[in-house]
């Protein structure tokens, strides 16, 4: 590559940083498919790591096979500060590379386009960046158990897989044919980590260590990638589901077992109900575990981490405020929710995360459905709408590290259970959710993708819906008035082409209406004058 060339692409990305405001060149970098990255296809990972516990360190590599689309120049590989590239190699060819930030430039690609498919070694090592408040500002946690045996672990969403290991970090390119991750420890701790075990463990005389290997055969989001240290029992079991026998893997630290086998033990009932809703569990092939950690939890793609302290609820308490919210186990529920949405369906730009957290939240009240009812359920929803905030939208900024607000939990949730009440047909819901888990499959996609699904699949016009609640942080306001004995109402506070299907009623008087931004009326020759409008969607009203 040429020192003008380098020159160009710089202030490229200068430009472009500078114009999105509040964001850096490095999220720039990050968040967009820029021009180190748009000509490659990462087909696999092969990652070898070996654990300093003394120094908390790690070293090792990671083999990057790629598919080439594009000829190019240079070549980005992310691993974030304070980790080190030691060495890139193609072959025997030593690339030449340079550090720009969380960024590695790497050269002499130029005529990779002949080969089609290749694979590099990428060497590395240091220290990782330690947690502060897992799993919400991530990073390597390196702590112990209550009996003083060695726990680690890591959480890196939002942080990047880049914050420990050197990869194409950027969630709209997954390894199309899955990795290997190769652990060693200088110790006789258990390593569990995604996929299925390749061994358990090689022991190693020389090196007084042991080698643990797990495989995962599908595509799988950088930031799942993940292992957990430490001192486990664990158990098998096998659950026959839509595509036949699924094996299930339990680990909880040694202590905790009794505890872990009575908590985990709604596993079953959680994966039949979810297969019912959204179809067959993503994985097979990988299996589907359930791993104490020390921290909260993560959707940790067939190795879901668990850290809810074997409580109800979220750590004890019901974020509905409805009393329902205490009778399952939210992290084991909602984390393992995400296999489907965030896993199997995973958003190309984080700004289009709320696929992932949206469908994820609602998956906790189809799972209240099945095991309490559809009542109990529905009211659990609404019960979560408390904790909406409104302070900016649903969705993020594009091409940079941006992926919204906090709502996209729980506003998401409400977008989707007004699909639900819009569509008014419960098998066509469920068949709609089964429908994008089908034919989104191991897919990365945008927001405007699954919306036109949707829209496709119901036949509802639900342009400005969707600009409403995820673009805008406007709540819609139902204003209405009664005279002589009309009923006049109409929404304020949305955007152009704004309605929903609403049912109001008055004492025994009840009526189906669609407001818009224009005044309607009909008649309401029987009905009071205290108004009450369905609660099951996210509006205002203002009499």
């Amino acid at each position: 590559m040429t020192f003008s060339k380098t020159i160009l692409i710089t202030l490229w990305y200068l430009l472009l940083a500078n114009t999105t405001f509040a964001y850096t060149r490095q999220d720039t970098l990050r968040g967009s498919n820029g021009e180190g990255r748009n000509w490659w296809d990462v087909q696999r990972y092969e990652l070898s790591i070996t654990f300093d516990t003394v120094n908390k360190s790690i070293s090792g590599y990671n083999d990057i096979t790629i598919k080439v689309t594009d000829s190019a120049d240079v070549m980005q590989i992310d691993l974030q500060e304070p980790m080190v590239i030691d060495s890139i190699m193609h072959g025997e060819e030593k690339l030449k590379y340079w550090r720009d930030g969380n960024v590695y430039w790497a050269i002499g690609v130029n005529d990779w386009k002949h080969y089609g498919t290749v694979t590099i070694r990428v060497y590395y090592h240091g220290s990782p960046r330690i947690a502060k408040m897992p799993p919400w500002e991530g990073g390597f946690i390196w702590t112990k158990d209550s009996t003083g045996k060695p726990w680690i672990a890591v959480a890196c969403q939002g942080l990047g897989a880049s914050s420990w290991w050197p990869c194409k970090d950027y969630q709209g390119d997954e390894p199309d044919k899955g990795m290997n991750l190769i652990i060693t420890v200088p110790d006789a701790s258990t390593v569990v980590a995604n996929g299925d075990a390749l061994a358990m463990p090689v022991t190693d005389a020389i090196a007084s260590a042991n080698i643990w290997g797990w495989r995962v055969t599908n595509p799988i989001n950088t930031y799942n990638t993940t292992f957990y240290i430490g001192d486990y029992i664990s158990w098998e079991d096998t659950l026959m589901g839509e595509k036949g026998k699924l094996n299930l893997s339990y680990y909880a630290l040694r202590h905790n077992e009794q505890k872990a086998r009575k908590q985990f033990a709604v596993v079953k009932q959680m994966l039949h109900c979810f297969e019912y809703w959204m179809g067959p569990y993503p994985f097979y092939e990988d299996g589907y575990k359930l791993v104490e950690a020390p921290y909260l939890g993560m959707e940790h793609q067939s190795a879901v981490a668990y850290g809810n302290q074997y409580k109800m609820g979220y750590l004890g308490s019901d974020r509905s405020s409805t009393g329902v919210g205490l009778l399952f186990d939210f992290i084991i529920v909602h984390e393992s929710g995400h296999e489907w949405f965030g896993n199997n369906i995973t958003a190309v730009d984080i700004a289009d995360n709320w696929l992932h957290e949206g469908f994820t939240t609602y998956t906790e009240v189809l799972f209240a459905e099945c095991a309490l009812g559809k009542e109990e359920a529905f009211a659990y929803c609404r019960g979560e709408w408390k904790n909406i905030r409104n302070d900016v939208p649903v969705t993020g900024a594009y091409g940079v590290q941006d992926d919204g607000g906090s709502d996209k939990y729980d506003k998401g949730s409400a977008v989707v259970h007004m699909l639900r009440m819009m569509i008014n047909d419960d098998e066509k819901f469920r068949q709609l959710l089964r429908g994008l888990n089908k034919d989104f499959y191991h897919k990365t996609v945008t927001s405007k993708e699954v919306e036109a699904y949707i829209e496709k699949f119901t036949g509802l016009e639900l342009k400005a819906f969707f600009e409403q609640y995820l673009h805008t942080i406007s709540i819609p306001q139902l204003e209405w008035y009664i005279k002589k004995k009309q009923l006049y109402y109409r929404f304020t506070n949305t955007v152009a082409g704004f309605t929903l299907p609403l049912e109001v009623k008055s004492g025994r008087k009840k009526a189906s209406v669609k407001p818009t931004t224009e005044w309607q009326s009909i008649p309401w020759k029987r009905g009071g004058f205290n108004l009450s409008v369905s609660e099951d969607f996210l509006i205002g009203v203002k009499p």
